[in-house]
């Protein structure tokens, strides 16, 4: 690894790492956040998965969660959102290809090569995170809009690799809203069998742990009626018993300044569960 950002920020440390994946094969990069407790010992990780676009830098330039990380002795890593470089396939627009891997296992050429984000989040990272800083094995995880997608399905299909689960404006019907039928066809192919394997409303049904689920959606997100669809996550959950605390938040949009508006409450939802059994995994 080389450590390409070092600063000091609420007592702790705020990093950008890059390293060599083997699981994608290109050069990834990774921000962590360190609170000052680290400094005494093993503190647990909130893994966050950002949206389209972006890259480990909207999170932690933007959210501002870096305070309430310090406060409740939390360390947060931020991956990229695809693999990156000359070798990697690409596309035009905004929604498919570098910064828009989905986080999910791409089947079809040209993608299959590179496009293994959800490997790269579920194994490699943590492997390597847990190797290199002083953390437990106490993971969280949370992302916003392709990101929340990510976390719930990672969640969803991992049982006992998290202690909670969170999301902002998630993708959660991937299989049903243009984003996710673009990416989806794109990556995976034309079989919609497969495609829920990455659809949080296909799986809620089919999960063998019962984790909270937190959802923060904007009410005034542009998005919302044409690519989010949080109702049909509703009545995913609502058939399947799980656990659901969705709030949908008057006057917010799709923005960071949502995210920072709700940031700290999320980081306390996680705290909670990842500070009642610290290291005993």
């Amino acid at each position: 690894m080389q450590r390409l950002e070092h600063r000091a920020c609420f007592g702790g440390w705020q990093d950008v790492y890059q390293h060599t994946s083997q699981t994608l094969g290109c050069e990834m990069r990774f921000a962590v956040y360190l609170p000052p407790q680290a400094l005494q010992g093993p503190v647990p990780v909130l893994y966050w998965l950002s949206g389209l676009t972006c890259t480990e830098q909207n999170f932690i330039t933007k959210a501002g969660a870096q305070r309430y990380a310090a406060e409740h002795g939390v360390a947060i890593v931020v991956p990229d959102t695809s693999p990156r470089g000359e070798a990697v396939p690409d596309a035009e627009g905004y929604d498919l290809g570098q910064g828009a891997g989905f986080y999910l296992n791409a089947t079809r050429l040209p993608w299959a090569r590179h496009y293994r984000m959800f490997d790269y989040i579920a194994h490699e990272l943590p492997a390597l995170i847990e190797a290199h800083f002083s953390v437990t094995q106490s993971r969280a995880i949370s992302g916003h809009s392709m990101g929340g997608h990510g976390a719930l399905v990672l969640a969803l299909r991992n049982p006992g690799r998290y202690r909670s689960v969170s999301a902002f404006s998630p993708i959660v019907a991937p299989s049903q809203v243009p984003w996710g039928e673009k990416a989806f066809a794109a990556y995976l192919g034309e079989d919609r069998e497969v495609w829920k394997l990455y659809d949080a409303c296909e799986l809620v049904g089919q999960a063998k742990e019962r984790l909270p689920i937190l959802i923060d959606q904007g009410m005034d997100d542009e998005f919302l009626t044409a690519q989010l669809r949080p109702e049909l996550f509703q009545a995913a959950c609502d058939a399947a018993r799980q656990p659901l605390y969705l709030r949908m938040q008057p006057g917010y949009d799709h923005s960071y300044y949502f995210i920072a508006s709700f940031i700290g409450e999320h980081i306390a939802h996680h705290a909670q569960a990842l500070l009642a059994g610290v290291g005993d995994r």
